[in-house]
């Protein structure tokens, strides 16, 4: 598809195109239609590598609660592959708050693809949270133990009960 193509030559420049884009993307990669699906998907993976993740993600972010369960779900693995490559001061930088919440929602998704995207990426702010805190501590020479409920509180004051819940759920089975 000349969508990946261009993606790759273009990267951050194609952000203002990326709008148009990005919905046709997402809807021909949830299709039936293998060839159709494959090249969409390509293009899409070519997205999430080739552009940076935080211009990205304000993209997705609007795609996260569509109506379309199948574009949810290419959402999810595609917010995934972005926080992926954010890092530790990235995930800080866009907002642990907003990213926590995009996992949330999609941990309850009628789609198993969308509930292990949304499983990933909650291990990933896990892992983040963890390092920023430890790292923040350490700058601070305070007490260098690790407080466990640091992230049952987090999650408890940005997320619903039931999101909260499921988020703990997903993220203390690993530890």
């Amino acid at each position: 598809m000349a969508s990946s193509d261009l993606i790759k030559a273009y990267q951050d420049q194609m952000l203002d195109f990326i709008d148009l884009m990005l919905l046709q993307l997402l809807l021909k990669a949830s299709q039936d239609k293998r060839f159709v699906c494959e090249a969409a998907e390509k293009a899409l993976i070519m997205t999430t590598t080739c552009i940076s993740p935080n211009l990205l993600l304000q993209k997705l972010e609007l795609y996260v609660k569509h109506k379309n369960p199948r574009i949810r779900a290419k959402v999810s693995m595609c917010i995934c592959r972005s926080v992926h490559r954010l890092g530790v001061e990235g995930i800080k930088e866009y907002g642990l708050d907003a990213l926590i919440q995009m996992a949330a929602t999609q941990l309850s998704d009628h789609l198993p693809e969308a509930r292990e995207a949304a499983r990933k990426l909650s291990l990933e702010l896990r892992a983040a949270y963890d390092k920023y805190v430890s790292n923040h501590q350490m700058e601070e020479m305070s007490n260098p133990t690790y407080n466990s409920d640091a992230w049952e509180q987090f999650c408890c004051m940005k997320l619903s009960p039931g999101n909260a819940q499921a988020v703990l759920r997903v993220t203390s089975a690993v530890i």
